[in-house]
């Protein structure tokens, strides 16, 4: 049965209330949990997901759904995702991210070839998967603005250069990634353990203080001191903003 594929339109990324669109993205893995920490990441940064857990699912699916994108694990228990992938580049150009433990340069190859856009490895950390998303999307003529802004609080996401009331803030890493899951949900109530999840990690075992130390040094480098911009919802978590 040949399979229909609806070519994307180069509207923005529906990342914020008021846009139109969402982007939809299939995600293609059997494993339970892992599907689970990333449909519920890729939800909050406002795409439209579906789960399939095999590959015969996946081309389902992918007649139904008509996904902007996939993500498409490797292992699965049927078609594996090398045959998954070049049943579909049979008859769509669909930007496919592939995920795999394998990570020998044979195996990275072999599913680049097979038609996959970009290739990541298990385990990995949701911000890694977020910007690989985001970066086919571009590639597939789906922009989307790259400024953030909150207040008098911006983020140009491609320079990666963050400003409050104009003024130059220098984050690390961490703090970076902390203020951009803020600022694509102003008001949004943050848990810890979904901060953790999308910036740290779902397989993060370090010190459970680490979020609290950010946050922080996050805040004092905003000059937030009254905890008025980054605001903590006691016995939950976070939030940008009232």
């Amino acid at each position: 049965m040949p399979i229909a594929w609806r070519q994307g339109k180069p509207d923005p990324l529906s990342e914020s209330p008021g846009m139109s669109e969402k982007r939809r993205i299939l995600m293609v893995d059997d494993e339970e949990s892992i599907v689970d920490f990333v449909t519920m990441g890729l939800q909050y940064e406002g795409f439209e997901t579906r789960a399939a857990g095999s590959g015969r699912e996946a081309l389902e699916a992918f007649r139904s759904f008509k996904p902007d994108l996939i993500v498409l694990d490797w292992m699965l228990p049927d078609l594996d995702g090398v045959a998954v992938c070049r049943e579909l580049r049979r008859v769509a150009n669909v930007p496919i991210l592939m995920l795999t433990a394998r990570g020998e340069l044979e195996d990275r190859v072999e599913g680049l070839e097979s038609g996959a856009d970009d290739y990541l490895t298990k385990p990995f950390k949701f911000q890694e998967l977020l910007a690989r998303v985001r970066a086919l999307l571009r590639r597939a003529g789906m922009t989307t603005s790259p400024v953030l802004a909150f207040e008098d609080v911006e983020m140009d996401t491609v320079t990666r250069r963050v400003t409050r009331g104009g003024r130059p803030v220098d984050l690390t890493l961490r703090e970076y990634e902390l203020l951009e899951m803020l600022l694509r949900r102003p008001r949004q109530v943050f848990t810890r353990e979904q901060i953790l999840d999308q910036i740290w990690g779902w397989d993060f075992t370090g010190d459970a203080n680490v979020l609290e130390v950010h946050v922080s040094a996050l805040r004092s480098k905003l000059g937030d001191a009254e905890r008025r911009l980054i605001r903590t919802v006691r016995g939950v978590g976070y939030a940008l903003g009232g």
